[in-house]
């Protein structure tokens, strides 16, 4: 069975090492700060300016003026630290951010990325989404193995404008974990209950198959 938005976020969590900077992108990646694994130090990174932002409030602790990127109201641990967003993209800018968690609308075998817009259709904008892939150490895509008409996201050259260019490294879909690398991307692990076929009719691009895959740990 595919995992929902929340099981995605479980298993993008597991990639968090202690003493990590992590930047959250818009949608199922920000859902990974409630998952953070007990024992683990990270400082969760939001554009806006906040360093150290902790898992959605309960009622009781909304605070109107305490937002993510996305504009959705956040917590902040202790020893967080509040600033521009100036000096935000200079932390971004500078690769003093570990790894970045981006949503994408299609990712491609060479490790590009395509997030920002779908000509045609009313964008607010690139966002930070630029900065982000080029400054990171290491980015990690979270999305849906497919669109809602069954059309492959994971394809052999992406056909949306691009966000980034041979920078993706590890996608986590709802029905897989795969590596981008040769050209190609290598299916490491899939979604309890998932077969190898779905994922293989679900991948447009070129797919490499190890003898075994494990199924993930949630």
């Amino acid at each position: 069975m595919a995992l929902t938005r929340e099981q995605i976020a479980m298993r993008v969590a597991k990639e968090f090492k202690d003493g990590d900077y992590v930047n959250l992108g818009i949608g199922i990646p920000t859902l990974a700060a409630n998952y953070v694994p007990e024992g683990i130090d990270v400082m969760l990174q939001s554009e806006n300016g906040l360093l150290g932002m902790g898992r959605y409030p309960t009622e009781a602790e909304v605070d109107a003026d305490m937002i993510n990127a996305g504009k959705e109201t956040v917590t902040a641990i202790t020893g967080a630290s509040i600033f521009s967003s100036a000096e935000s993209f200079a932390m971004i800018r500078g690769g003093h951010v570990d790894f970045t968690v981006l949503g994408a609308f299609e990712v491609d075998a060479n490790g590009n990325i395509a997030s920002w817009m779908i000509p045609g259709k009313l964008v607010k904008g690139m966002g930070g989404a630029m900065d982000l892939v080029a400054g990171a150490k290491n980015i990690i895509v979270t999305m849906t193995h497919a669109d809602k008409h069954g059309n492959s996201k994971l394809l052999a050259d992406c056909t949306l404008p691009l966000t980034g260019v041979n920078c993706i490294t590890r996608i986590i879909t709802d029905l897989a974990v795969l590596e981008v690398r040769d050209g190609a991307f290598h299916l490491t692990e899939r979604a309890p209950g998932v077969s190898i076929e779905e994922i293989q009719a679900k991948t447009a691009g070129p797919l490499v198959v190890p003898d075994s895959v494990p199924e993930m740990v949630l």
